[in-house]
């Protein structure tokens, strides 16, 4: 019998402060180039500020539907199926910065690959609920979980964005390893992978320039190295408590786009170390409570829906942060909450309702 009577106020309020310091740190890193396109610095915190309220509409609502009715196979494979299309259609629609990553629909955008995350959480969930003990069968559990998931990767990388592939791929593998999945399948895994990310990588001009960058930014300082020094520069330039807020000078178009995937540079620089471990520790404690409730709840389909939810959220934000500090190349992962991005946002606050919503029925 369900114990708990109220979501969980640790997860509810992280998730809210972080979208608050988003807001903040959004209109802080874009105003400037916000007036230079469009001739207003407040264009990007509106529209983010319209996102962020529907994604705690979204949030709301998840956090009062019972998050059992979305195990029901019409749910599960309507959202697979709609998804699958709508990854399908973006390359018959023009290009945005030479990518087919948007659909776009008068001012309104949205990008399938952020759908994709939430629709294999929820198939893999529903698939794995009753296969615990026969996770490691290949024919009946293996092939079976995973062919979904390597089609969805598949149209993403072509996109292009292995970064939001690899994303995929990391949700996967932590709720199949918390499944009970050999580690020796992983290990199978990852040897068939590295062939492919070879030639995705070596052979494709701009990432082999980010790995070259990674190794060694200062080699070509003014060419590829480019970005990565600047955030750097952004990061050590903060400090301890930051040159305050809306004083960073590496967002004056020195970051590229520094609104979105080096938002947590800007916020370094401006914030300092206080700031930015204020981050850090958000997003541990969002880890803590995930665990946590996943640890509490006994229904297989909600642990499987906590883990997916919980690692979705903290593995952009691992990703995203290390390459700000330089500690993996350059991937386009937008971190969580923070980062301008409207699909994005609203996507992951609609998740966190689902997370509450088991939060609450955890015994």
């Amino acid at each position: 019998m369900a114990k708990r009577v109220s979501v969980d106020g640790w997860l509810f309020t992280v998730a809210l402060l972080l979208v608050f310091i988003g807001l903040v740190m959004v209109f802080s890193a874009s105003a400037v180039i916000a007036k230079e396109r469009y001739g207003s610095g407040y264009t990007f915190l509106l529209r983010q500020l319209a996102w962020s309220v529907a994604g705690v509409v979204a949030m709301a609502v998840a956090m009062k539907v019972d998050y059992r009715r979305y195990k029901n196979p019409a749910a599960v494979f309507l959202l697979l199926g709609t998804t699958m299309v709508m990854l399908i259609s973006v390359f018959f629609l023009d290009r945005t910065h030479n990518t087919h990553r948007w659909i776009h629909w008068g001012g309104f955008s949205l990008q399938p690959s952020e759908l994709a995350k939430p629709a294999l959480i929820l198939f893999l969930a529903y698939f794995l609920e009753s296969r615990t003990k026969s996770m490691n069968d290949l024919r009946t559990t293996l092939l079976p979980a995973v062919i979904p998931t390597l089609v969805f990767l598949g149209l993403i990388i072509l996109e292009p964005d292995l970064g939001t592939a690899i994303a995929c791929a990391a949700i996967t593998i932590c709720m199949l390893f918390v499944g009970g999945l050999d580690l020796r399948y992983l290990g199978y895994a990852f040897g068939a992978s590295l062939l492919p990310l070879y030639f995705l990588i070596f052979h494709v001009a701009y990432r082999r320039d980010r790995i070259l960058a990674f190794l060694d930014p200062y080699s070509d300082p003014q060419g590829r190295g480019f970005h990565i020094i600047q955030s750097l520069i952004a990061v050590s330039t903060g400090g301890i408590t930051g040159l305050g807020l809306m004083e960073g000078k590496q967002k004056l178009f020195y970051l590229p786009e520094p609104h979105t995937d080096f938002i947590f540079a800007v916020t370094a620089e401006e914030l300092g170390l206080v700031g930015s471990l204020l981050i850090v520790v958000l997003f541990a404690i969002f880890l803590w409570r995930g665990i946590r409730t996943a640890l509490r709840t006994q229904d297989m389909f909600g642990r499987f829906l906590v883990v997916g939810i919980t690692s979705m959220v903290v593995v952009q934000a691992f990703i995203n942060i290390s390459v700000v500090l330089g500690l993996m190349p350059t991937k386009g992962i937008p971190l969580p909450f923070i980062s301008y991005g409207g699909s994005s946002l609203f996507v992951t606050l609609a998740c966190v309702g689902v997370l509450l919503n088991i939060s609450k029925q955890a015994d």
